[in-house]
């Protein structure tokens, strides 16, 4: 159903929170200085969407494979398989992918704490010195390490991991990992690489530089997110519409490739707050001159929200308010009809350091119809209190294209 058209997702992970006592009962959202996002929801249409189905664990895989009209019963094996595409990495039948985060841990008797799970938040350049010291030293034909984004890596594995269940690090920040540790034991080979890691990396001359520096070392690796490929169909088969994807993360990248999207590479996004805004709001302007639709995904809100850093947050909202809602409002060529929608894949809350499954609230603005309809911003609150709740992501992609929800 391609159109004259254009479709614009804008995603600020893991914007959503709880109110926060500091901000005098406040959201970040709701005290962060968002002009651009509120023109959005008073201009337009405010709702709420439910991106992790009843039964999925709240992560930005789920969260933003909804974002794109998937239902992810259907489609969903696992986090890694999707950075594993990213990656260029064609995973075989009987291959198995893990998210290898690098880390900082401290055991402590016999108890392990997870410290950090982005080892610090390293930036590339340094992981990768660290990547290719753990690959000169380890090998095997069971399994193959790739190097990734700052802390996020790659960890395919040719073998058995039959009941092994994994928990993605940043859901424990601070607290003991021992027991999830332990449970890698039960798995030799894993169990051998992930020992032997650590100490390659407690040992490197970067980690004592980075200590000398004030700075985490990355001295440990957390293998989860285990999956299989899986088999998706593309987003013209699923609704006649082309589209490119725009984000510094891999698993966002690897959601496009599987759904059949042109993913824009953009040498300053490192999703964080020193990403380059400007690099993405120009390739996703430039993209739709190509495509019907493209997503711009912001990391950095999440990122903040799971370190607990409340004024790095609202940082990140009003990076993204301004820097990319803004400039591409104002960058639409004229004439250009468009539906621009300003969305969260989920919450990820200050006090708690981790996602939420809660609905989300997103806005929907058509260039066609630009009066102010209202007096909201953009927040939590009031997209809780609309009257418009979205079930799934397929009706949500549906209300982009058409303005109308599918009748059951």
């Amino acid at each position: 159903m391609a159109s004259d058209v254009k479709y614009i997702i804008l995603v600020g992970d893991g914007m959503g929170d709880l109110p926060i006592d500091e901000l005098n009962g406040m959201t970040p959202l709701e005290y962060a200085r968002t002009p651009a996002m509120d023109f959005v929801a008073s201009h337009g249409v405010l709702g709420r969407l439910q991106t992790v189905p009843p039964g999925f664990h709240p992560g930005s895989d789920v969260a933003n494979l909804s974002l794109l009209g998937y239902k992810p019963a259907e489609v969903y094996t696992g986090r890694s398989p999707l950075e594993a595409a990213s990656l260029g990495v064609d995973l075989l039948d009987k291959e198995i992918a893990f998210r290898c985060n690098l880390v900082n841990m401290t055991q402590a008797g016999d108890t392990l704490t997870m410290v950090d799970y982005s080892g610090g938040h390293i930036d590339t350049a340094d992981a990768r010195q660290l990547i290719a010291a753990i690959n000169k030293e380890i090998t095997s034909d069971l399994f193959t390490l790739y190097p990734g984004i700052s802390y996020r890596h790659l960890f395919v594995y040719r073998g058995d991991v039959t009941g092994l269940v994994t928990v993605p690090p940043h859901d424990y920040t601070g607290q003991d990992v021992t027991q999830f540790w332990k449970s890698y034991g039960h798995y030799p080979e894993l169990m051998q690489f992930i020992s032997k890691a650590c100490d390659i990396l407690q040992d490197h001359p970067l980690n004592r530089t980075r200590q000398q520096q004030g700075k985490l070392p990355a001295n440990g690796v957390w293998l989860w997110g285990e999956g299989k490929a899986p088999s998706m169909t593309t987003l013209v088969q699923n609704f006649g519409v082309s589209g490119a994807l725009i984000s510094a993360v891999d698993l966002l990248k690897g959601i496009g490739v599987y759904a059949g999207m042109e993913v824009v590479n953009v040498p300053g996004a490192t999703g964080y707050l020193d990403t380059d805004y400007q690099g993405k709001v120009d390739a996703a302007l430039n993209a739709l001159d190509r495509h019907d639709l493209v997503l711009v995904h912001v990391e950095a809100p999440d990122e903040t929200g799971h370190q607990g850093l409340l004024k790095e947050k609202i940082q990140a909202i009003e990076d993204f308010d301004r820097k990319v809602v803004r400039k591409i409002l104002d960058g639409m060529n004229p004439g250009q009809d468009f539906r621009l929608v300003v969305c969260m894949d989920h919450f990820t809350p200050i006090s708690l350091k981790t996602h939420m499954a809660m609905p989300v609230p997103f806005a929907l603005f058509d260039s066609r119809s630009p009066a102010q309809k209202n007096t909201l911003t953009y927040s939590e609150k009031n997209g809780a209190n609309s009257a418009l709740h979205l079930l799934n992501g397929e009706d949500f992609f549906h209300f982009l294209l058409t303005g109308n929800i599918p009748s059951k």
